[in-house]
């Protein structure tokens, strides 16, 4: 290796050190995020047992990876049981992080881990880069790719959104390198980037379409004339490669259909009922035959239809973007908008140029196919994005569009430069100093927006998504409960978010709306909010909040001190409590039913409490009280929603079927 190459090789890994290093110190003071426990508990189960039952939501080679580093001694797994739905299996998870376990020494050994992986996945994806575009490009995009906030805030969380990202970007740029040379070795690492991918997240079935696309095109071309293979025999190579990937998918589970070696199957919801709870024939009947072939593990099936029932057809979720309120569909322009907004704009610009670069053909033609290529990659995950209805995440779904446009950036470094241009040059610095200038200083990274809606401070007056705060901050609620409550005495009501098992843990006495001791629509005293939740809604609006001023402010958890009305509150917490007995491995049907009946009768905008209401009367032979139930949720359910047709369908097959038959319409709040 001669100097170049070995002062390039030490920057990649002196970036990668400082980065990971930056990440740390910047989300040392973060607690979990809302899934990481769920990811963790998943993750020890495959590891030790096989057992693929629990959070089927995701593939399993993060969670592979963080059971893997975490020992006996470390993590106590109790035995596995029987869960009814994700509500059950939440608790599940919840009691053994927080109750059967040390939640902060698990979180640093986590975070360990992963800052380990995503370590691992930027030296790929730099060597990728590097053999593909060269080292100046391999070097410069891993540095943007380090500045950005968003990158930095996923470095050591225990989720799938930067692997799978990472994991994208550098199974396209293998491909590329393959499917040029169409060497063996080169094949063999491209398979093993996309069979990655594939494991990280289900999203890479969207990366093994763009590489199969790309291979194809590349296929289809006339070979260069030091190509000796046949369009046919090139052909079949690309196949390898696909086929190739789904193989180390299956390794991943094992190679086992069954997703735990019981023989039958033991999801929090079975997997022919999660299948048909999809809307569109074409997905359930798609998953149903790949289910009947074993043509892919049930475990990954058993996610895909998750995700498609998700974010593809929708998870009710109201979602505020720009300041304006979108009650059941995630409008096509969500995505670009997350990305302009969470970007530091010193980045957006050089991605802007460099596209402009390419498009133009201003720079040299052996860079053109690889860069369109990533680009095309980028192209295709916004193409699905924007027929998706999954804004809820915010830019977190939008990760994998992060490294391509990185690209885009660091060729309008290398082009500058290349060129004896001072405007190009200029530009160049001035973009790096901005985004630099924007970004580094952040706090908290996961909380960044740049300067077009006013940074971090001011961004919840614009958006309700993940991507503003996804729990991160219940270590903080605990600092303020030990420093200003504790020694009081005081109760406060905790609407941010913390569990009641992370309450236990930490011994923090709080009402909120499942405590069973509290019970009434008037809070008083000091109230944790997170910011997210004073969004306007059409349903449990958050109001009184956003006229007042909060006491405390720590980024996107607000305290409130005062008396405030909520005339929602009593009926929330009897619709959240009668879900939790509906769904619990041994149901109480009958107190269910009891408390969804006031909740409805106290505050009949809650459509999802009729709509459980209708299903559980509709179980026990009440035909008339079932549609009741049902019409109510139907007058009051989000005009043009798809759950409208589902329970218009209901009434009607009511009126002339054996209620007792039929299956419930299915809770969009459940997904």
């Amino acid at each position: 290796m001669n100097r170049a190459r070995l002062a390039a090789m030490i920057g990649v890994i002196a970036l990668i050190l400082l980065g990971v290093l930056r990440a740390h110190l910047a989300t040392r003071f973060d607690g979990f995020t809302l899934d990481e426990a769920w990811h963790i508990t998943a993750g020890v189960a495959y590891a030790r047992t096989g057992d693929f039952r629990l959070n089927p939501e995701h593939p399993p080679l993060v969670k592979l990876w963080l059971g893997a580093w975490l020992s006996g001694e470390v993590f106590k797994l109790p035995p596995l049981r029987a869960m009814g739905d994700k509500i059950d299996e939440r608790r599940f998870v919840d009691d053994t992080v927080y109750l059967k376990n040390d939640p902060d020494r698990i979180q640093r050994r986590a975070r360990l881990a992963m800052l380990g992986f995503h370590a691992l996945a930027l030296l790929a994806f730099a060597l990728a880069a590097w053999r593909v575009l060269g080292k100046t490009i391999a070097l410069a995009a891993l540095a943007l790719l380090l500045l950005d906030p968003t990158v930095s805030a996923h470095l050591p969380v225990a989720m799938t959104d930067l692997p799978l990202a990472l994991l994208s970007s550098t199974a396209m740029l293998l491909a590329v390198a393959a499917f040029r040379s169409w060497r063996k070795l080169d094949l063999t690492l491209a398979a093993l980037a996309l069979g990655l991918a594939l494991g990280a997240k289900h999203s890479g079935l969207i990366t093994a379409l763009a590489v199969g696309s790309f291979g194809l095109v590349m296929t289809m071309l006339r070979a260069r004339a030091d190509c000796p293979l046949t369009r046919r025999r090139r052909l079949a190579m690309l196949a390898a490669v696909v086929l190739g990937a789904v193989v180390v998918l299956w390794g991943l589970y094992g190679f086992r259909f069954d997703e735990s070696g019981a023989g039958r199957d033991l999801f929090n919801r079975p997997l022919a009922e999660k299948i048909n709870d999809l809307k569109s024939p074409l997905h359930r009947g798609t998953l149903h035959w790949l289910a009947r072939r074993h043509a892919l593990p049930r475990a990954y099936l058993w996610g895909m239809a998750d995700i498609i029932r998700a974010g593809v057809e929708g998870r009710n979720i109201p979602l505020f973007f720009f300041g304006k309120k979108y009650d059941h569909r995630t409008p096509w322009y969500f995505f670009p908008g997350a990305l302009l907004v969470k970007l530091p704009l010193g980045l957006i610009a050089l991605a802007a140029a460099g596209a402009a670069l390419l498009l133009l053909r201003r720079i040299p033609p052996a860079l053109v196919a690889p860069m369109g290529a990533v680009v095309g990659l980028a192209c295709v995950f916004l193409l699905f994005l924007a027929r998706s209805n999954s804004g809820y995440a915010g830019v977190r779904h939008a990760m994998a569009v992060i490294p391509p446009l990185a690209l885009l950036a660091a060729l309008t470094i290398k082009t500058a430069l290349g060129r004896k241009s001072p405007a190009l040059r200029g530009f160049a610095a001035l973009a790096v100093v901005a985004a630099s200038v924007s970004a580094l200083p952040v706090a908290r990274p996961w909380e960044y927006f740049n300067e077009l809606v006013g940074g971090p401070a001011n961004a919840y007056r614009y958006f309700n998504d993940e991507g503003v705060d996804l729990s991160q901050r219940t270590a903080d609620v605990a600092r303020y409960y030990d420093q200003r409550l504790r020694a009081a005495g005081e109760v406060p009501f905790d609407d941010y978010g913390v569990s009641k098992e992370e309450r236990q843990r930490r011994g923090m006495t709080m009402r909120s709306w499942d405590d069973e001791e509290f019970d009434a629509d008037v809070i008083t005293g000091t109230v944790f909010i997170n910011a997210t939740n004073l969004a306007p809604r059409r349903i449990f609006d958050y109001e009184v909040f956003r006229q007042a001023q909060p006491v405390e402010r720590f980024g996107n958890l607000l305290v409130y001190r005062g008396q405030f009305h909520l005339p929602w509150l009593k009926a929330s917490k009897r619709l959240w409590k009668a879900m939790e007995l509906i769904y619990a491995a041994e149901p109480d049907l009958k107190t269910a039913e009891r408390l969804l009946a006031e909740a409805v009768e106290s505050y009949p905008k809650a459509y999802p409490a009729a709509l459980e209401l209708g299903n559980l009367r509709a179980k026990r032979g009440a035909r008339d009280e079932a549609i009741s139930a049902f019409e109510i949720a139907k007058a009051n359910a989000p005009p043009n929603d798809e759950i409208i047709v589902l329970l218009a369908r209901q009434i009607e097959r009511l009126r002339r079927e054996p209620p007792e038959f039929l299956p419930p319409v299915r809770n969009p709040w459940l997904e």
